[in-house]
């Protein structure tokens, strides 16, 4: 079957070049792997390594894509309303500009307007950018903080939240709906503009988007005595982040080295700041510096790290740390100076330490938990918008973080901004760095710490095992892990709730996943990656101290792995 797909693409008198080029020489199991499956559109979008064949991502799947994309937008929305165009931004991955122009080639045909930036952005500035200009829909062209080889496209609606998964599913069909991928209609990039159906956009809603980033200040006029070494690991944030701390009047360092939008990442093994090797340089700077607070992001700029220096070391501080820092500043200060609603909502997820929302609810904020995915807190932010609540943060565990909804995804400026507010103000009032007022969190709320194992499974066969993985447990009555009971059990693809003998529909979005309660408040998750070709165990736990902690989130870990390894 995969030889009929190549066989098209190597006959194709048009193909591009380099495409061309590229499947030459390939070994049987190389063509076999470009081409046995369709690169997968899902409600995340599609992310795939960049090559020839259909299994990659190229100007053919990219236009597949926006083909799709095109299709819904009509049959969705009026003529008339197809004016309010289509807002695309890109990051520094390589073929990110052009699939970005791509993508505007496409929708360009079918007469759907384009807003185009001329360079990189951040993600967050275009779910921004969507609402500010009204347009009908969002993409953005990135793969986040994936390896150098990938590279990805994400698709958001009109308030600037990536698609759900009701509408997303939609778009899918229309997606599946294009077989020949050599048959999709293009405009030229100079007839686009000869229509008006191109416009490019930049200082405007730079300025707007930094704007509404600044108004989460709340102690805006404290003396900022605080040292900040800052990083976008080559990535989007490099001038915005940059320019957004200085205008604030903070004193920030930059990596020189890694403000350089370098597609290949030469300086980090991986562009994440969840991984302890990409803070090297921020660390050699900051140790130079005498830093008090290092700030890595992610290429697309949605993602935040920080490390922190304590006793002449820098810890890095996970997503749940810097999240729980970010729920008690923004809660306490606000109540200081009686900015607390009556009526206000936090937002994690399923996979989230519960910390965050003990300290929510001790401040009589209401918390809403979604499944994983940034999309499901931007949906539910939207509701608020016929109800007395208020938005007041929204947080994932993979460094994600939101303070103002006017950005319907996650937000690194917004974070940086905050984090960096949180540590100058402890830092100058209570002389305590953030590690040491995370202690003081624990000594408060709970010695709460969470841990991920990831569990790699490449190709179609690491496919099928992912499966079998999660067939396993979903059908199995396992009633112990380790020495500790499983009290409840939520399995959100049949949308049901286990527990005591009884049987509750719970109301999600269907997605497959798995959750475990035990009976000590601890808990894990099974959740294959939507993006990566993994599965993803997340226990959390409570303890008596940091280092209990520690010892029963690897145990919790450990117990759940040895039965996944034992899946066949």
């Amino acid at each position: 079957m995969w030889r009929e797909e190549y066989q098209k693409w190597i006959n194709y008198q048009d193909l591009d070049k380099n495409l061309k080029n590229e499947l030459i020489n390939k070994s049987e199991k190389e063509l076999e792997d470009m081409f046995y499956t369709t690169l997968s559109f899902g409600t995340g979008g599609m992310r795939g390594i960049l090559g020839a064949g259909i299994n990659r991502l190229n100007i053919y799947t990219i236009r597949r894509a926006n083909n799709g994309l095109a299709q819904y937008l009509i049959n969705t929305y009026k003529k008339e309303d197809l004016n309010r165009g289509v807002v695309i931004a890109h990051d520094n991955r390589h073929m990110s500009k052009e699939f970005a122009v791509e993508s505007a080639k496409v929708l360009g045909a079918y007469g759907i307007k384009s807003y185009l930036f001329t360079d990189l952005r951040p993600t967050p500035e275009l779910s921004f950018a969507v609402r500010y200009l009204k347009a009908l829909a969002g993409i953005v062209v990135t793969a986040s903080h994936n390896p150098p080889e990938y590279n990805g496209y994400k698709i958001y609606d009109e308030y600037g939240c990536q698609y759900t998964p009701r509408y997303a599913n939609v778009i899918i069909e229309y997606v599946n709906q294009t077989e020949d991928l050599f048959s999709i209609k293009t405009k030229t990039l100079e007839a686009l503009k000869k229509d008006s159906l191109v416009e490019y956009i930049d200082e405007e809603i730079d300025n707007a988007y930094l704007d509404l980033v600044k108004s989460i200040a709340i102690n805006k006029n404290i003396n900022k005595g605080i040292k900040i070494v800052f990083t976008p690991l080559h990535g989007t944030s490099g001038y915005l982040g940059k320019r957004l701390l200085e205008e604030e009047g903070y004193t920030v360092f930059p990596v020189e080295e890694q403000m350089v939008n370098d597609p290949n990442f030469s300086t980090v093994k991986l562009p994440n700041p969840e991984e302890k090797s990409a803070y090297e340089l921020a660390i050699k700077l900051g140790q130079k510096k005498r830093a008090d607070l290092l700030i890595a992001t992610d290429p697309d700029a949605d993602r935040l790290g920080i490390a922190v220096l304590d006793n002449d070391e820098y810890v890095l501080l996970n997503g749940n740390q810097t999240g729980a820092l970010l729920i008690y500043y923004i809660l306490t200060q606000k109540q200081k100076h009686n900015l607390l609603p009556k009526k206000g909502v936090v937002f994690n997820t399923i996979v989230t330490s519960d910390l965050g929302a003990k300290i929510a609810r001790s401040f009589n904020m209401d918390v809403i938990s979604t499944l994983t995915g940034f999309k499901f807190i931007g949906e539910q932010a939207r509701y608020l918008e016929t109800e007395e609540r208020e938005f007041i943060f929204g947080y994932e565990e993979s460094y994600g973080y939101v303070i103002n909804d006017g950005v319907r995804d996650k937000d690194s400026l917004q974070a940086i901004l905050m984090i960096s507010e949180a540590a100058n103000y402890y830092l100058e009032v209570e002389n305590k760095n953030l590690n040491q007022k995370l202690q003081e969190i624990y000594e408060i709320y709970g010695f709460y710490l969470e841990g991920l194992k990831n569990v790699h499974l490449l190709g179609k066969s690491g496919q099928e095992q992912i499966s079998k993985i999660m067939d396993y447990f979903r059908n199995t009555n396992i009633e112990k892990m380790g020495n500790k009971k499983i009290v409840k059990k939520e399995d959100y693809l049949l949308l049901k709730r286990y527990s005591n003998k009884t049987i509750e529909t719970i109301d999600f979005d269907k997605s497959n996943v798995l959750k475990y309660y035990l009976e000590d408040e601890s808990w894990f998750v099974l959740r294959p990656s939507g993006t990566e070709p993994k599965l993803k165990i997340y226990a959390g736990v409570i303890g008596n101290s940091v280092n209990d902690s520690k010892h029963q989130v690897d145990k919790l870990l450990k117990d759940v792995y040895e039965i996944v390894e034992k899946v066949e």
